[in-house]
């Protein structure tokens, strides 16, 4: 399916439930809806969406990307299918999304699952570096990076082909919008129910900044993942799954 955005299109998947409500994912920094494909059959009674972010895999090219793009995408999308309830999961750049995302219009949004990020995302300087200079090199540090040492091969090489899609250019300005993000002072301001998930051996969002976040949401629940690194919802799908399914059957 495809949304219209300022005369360009913006394309995401959907699983409908006939119902107004809807469970919408957005992936991190050089990601796409492929990052979800795990979660598109959650049992829960909820569309659930998955959207590929402007300039990403199968949606239009934009000249500009930032975070307020983002967010707008988003809305749009909501606002374009008519949903009365909404819960928002983001992944690493997903996250700051969803975030700023709830700070723009805190009345939209019933609960916020956030997954392998924080409420400051600095980014590695030799990761910036490597999109500039050396993409190859970028995309054979994922194996390292991204994933816990015991993840099957099959799951890393299929996330590398997924990242390659993505163009070093806009992989480099989805972490550049990382780098500059910072609600710290706010996330204590989050007034709906916050499920967070990161794996336990995550290397680019540590579990001390889902801890951080735990601590200032005052309705949060922090899922610690054990063997699983930054693609959490890869490596270990039924455990992510299973925390979201009770997320929504206790809180919604």
């Amino acid at each position: 399916m495809y949304l219209e955005f300022d005369n360009k299109k913006i394309f995401y998947n959907i699983k409908n439930s006939e119902k107004s409500k809807a469970l919408i994912f957005i992936h991190g920094s050089g990601g796409s809806s492929n990052t979800w494909k795990n979660q598109l059959n959650l049992d829960i009674d909820y569309d659930i969406v998955a959207l590929d972010l402007p300039s990403h895999n199968k949606s239009d090219n934009f000249s500009e990307l930032s975070l307020s793009l983002y967010v707008d995408v988003v809305h749009q999308l909501i606002k374009s299918l008519n949903y009365e309830s909404v819960i928002l999961c983001g992944h690493s750049l997903g996250g700051a999304i969803i975030q700023q995302y709830y700070f723009t219009y805190p009345k939209e949004v019933s609960g916020l699952i956030l997954c392998g990020t924080g409420g400051r995302l600095r980014v590695a300087p030799f990761i910036l570096n490597l999109l500039k200079n050396n993409y190859r090199d970028y995309l054979n540090s994922l194996p390292a990076g991204a994933f816990y040492r015991t993840t099957s091969k099959e799951t890393i090489d299929l996330h590398i082909q997924e990242t390659a899609k993505i163009s070093a250019e806009v992989t480099y300005r989805d972490f550049k919008i990382c780098d500059n993000f910072d609600v710290l002072s706010k996330l204590d301001t989050i007034e709906v129910p916050c499920l967070i998930i990161v794996g336990k051996q995550d290397q680019l969002t540590p579990v001390k900044y889902s801890e951080f976040s735990h601590n200032k949401i005052k309705n949060s629940e922090l899922h610690i993942i054990n063997k699983a690194g930054h693609m959490v919802m890869l490596e270990k799908l039924d455990e992510v799954n299973q925390a979201i399914e009770n997320f929504i059957i206790n809180y919604f």
